[in-house]
């Protein structure tokens, strides 16, 4: 059975979680995760950032597939307009490289990870690292990537 890589996307304005990882059948391997720290820099500069890491991020891990958090509820319209810029970034790099896009909601991947859909980030980070086996700390933006593409993975294989 061929392995498939699938990349893991949180997206955010001033933080984007981003994760690797294989899937051959129903084994899942981790393969990378970080976050990309886009700080204070003005608005459209971090939105060139987070396109130039992922060119050079998707040319160097060759992921088959992207998986990306779907727009939630926010409480402050500004943050959300951001949020839905910067995502929608992270969304024309992976279309340019040519990989299908997938999407689920935070409630789905925290379902899918834990089996509560109202997870707290802690329990989504430990069941995370658990799955993967995962032996050292990971920022909570790169765990939040983790689980996105362990969300997509049981749904390609519909466990």
């Amino acid at each position: 059975m061929a392995s498939v890589r699938i990349l893991g996307i949180d997206p955010g304005s001033r933080y984007m979680g981003y994760a690797v990882i294989e899937q051959e059948g129903s084994r899942l391997r981790y393969v990378d995760a970080d976050r990309l720290v886009l700080g204070d820099a003005p608005f459209t500069q971090r939105l060139l950032s987070i396109d130039a890491f992922l060119n050079g991020y998707l040319e160097k891990m060759q992921p088959d597939e992207a998986a990306f958090e779907g727009i939630f509820h926010q409480k402050f319209a500004d943050a959300a307009i951001k949020l839905g810029h910067a995502r929608g970034v992270a969304i024309v790099a992976c279309a340019r490289f040519g990989m299908p896009l997938f999407e689920y909601s935070p409630t789905d991947v925290k379902q899918s990870v834990t089996s509560y859909g109202r997870a707290e980030k802690t329990q989504v980070a430990s069941m995370v690292r658990f799955i993967l086996g995962v032996r050292h700390d990971l920022p909570v933006d790169a765990t939040d990537a983790l689980a996105i593409a362990i969300c997509h993975a049981n749904r390609r294989t519909g466990c």
